[in-house]
């Protein structure tokens, strides 16, 4: 099949240095709209690989990301949210980006482009079979991330792939292809616009669906968040009024004893049953 760079094509819109705040800001918000319906074709493809992430993560496995960029800056930002709001240790969700974590902030030179790399960095963490690889491309076209996912497919390995382009050489290289097309972008080829955002709610699907269907969430509650701030531990508090019927004070108290919510209910039940 041809593999089309939509992600490089022109804009729909022309003359952006002429147009009013208001017209670009209506613009960008009108071709944001597109993104939410591009993803909602691909929940199939995030169904299956979300299945085969829970199964392996209950043999002890785990899930990682691999991009370069801003696709690697947001696979490394959804790695890092999962252990202060679902309780999980930093182990289970790991995010890699080309150039290492200094390319967080600032682009490092030609890191994409290393055909190798990212498989000799996912070798240092002992990938194995019970283990996912997701490789994040928006062009689909990055070395990094094609290079990884040769490997880890060959090593029988699940893998999958988030590109904005149909047929892309990263998808082809994936068990599983998650393909988003949100069409060209408002500025041309500025991947972090809608190819960024539509990744980023595909990551937080595959996350957030994981982490119920592994119990750390308990009916619509984040019942094992880590309690890092005052609003953490005011919001854990009501959960555990709500459910045990408890004033304030002893919520509190219990809910800082025990660490996190579900074992602080639990606890509770158990010592009053």
């Amino acid at each position: 099949m041809s593999f089309i760079k939509i992600t490089e094509q022109s804009s729909l819109y022309d003359n952006l240095d002429k147009k009013s705040v208001l017209d670009i800001l209506t613009e960008i918000n009108q071709e944001d709209q597109k993104i939410a319906l591009a993803v909602q074709k691909t929940i199939p493809e995030i169904e299956k690989l979300v299945i085969g992430i829970v199964e392996r993560m209950k043999r002890g496995g785990r899930l990682f990301y691999i991009g370069a960029g801003t696709s690697g800056r947001l696979g490394v930002l959804d790695a890092s949210e999962i252990p202060p709001t679902f309780g999980m240790p930093n182990t289970y969700v790991i995010g890699l980006i080309a150039g290492g974590d200094s390319a967080l902030r600032n682009p490092v030179e030609a890191a994409e482009d290393n055909f190798d790399k990212a498989w000799e960095e996912l070798l240092s963490y002992n990938i194995n079979k019970n283990d996912t690889l997701v490789g994040i491309a928006a062009s689909g076209t990055t070395p990094y991330v094609i290079g990884a996912l040769r490997k880890a497919r060959e090593k029988g390995i699940l893998t999958g792939a988030i590109s904005c382009n149909p047929n892309s050489p990263v998808a082809v290289e994936a068990e599983i292809k998650i393909e988003p097309i949100v069409g060209p972008e408002y500025v041309t080829g500025s991947t972090r616009m809608k190819s960024g955002t539509a990744q980023k709610l595909v990551l937080n699907m595959i996350t957030t669906s994981t982490m119920i269907k592994l119990g750390r969430v308990k009916g619509n509650r984040m019942v094992n968040m880590q309690l890092t701030n005052q609003k953490l531990v005011d919001r854990g508090t009501r959960m555990i009024i709500e459910e045990l019927g408890l004033n304030y004070e002893q919520a509190k108290n219990l809910l800082l004893l025990y660490g996190n919510v579900k074992t602080a209910i639990e606890s509770y039940r158990q010592q009053h049953s």
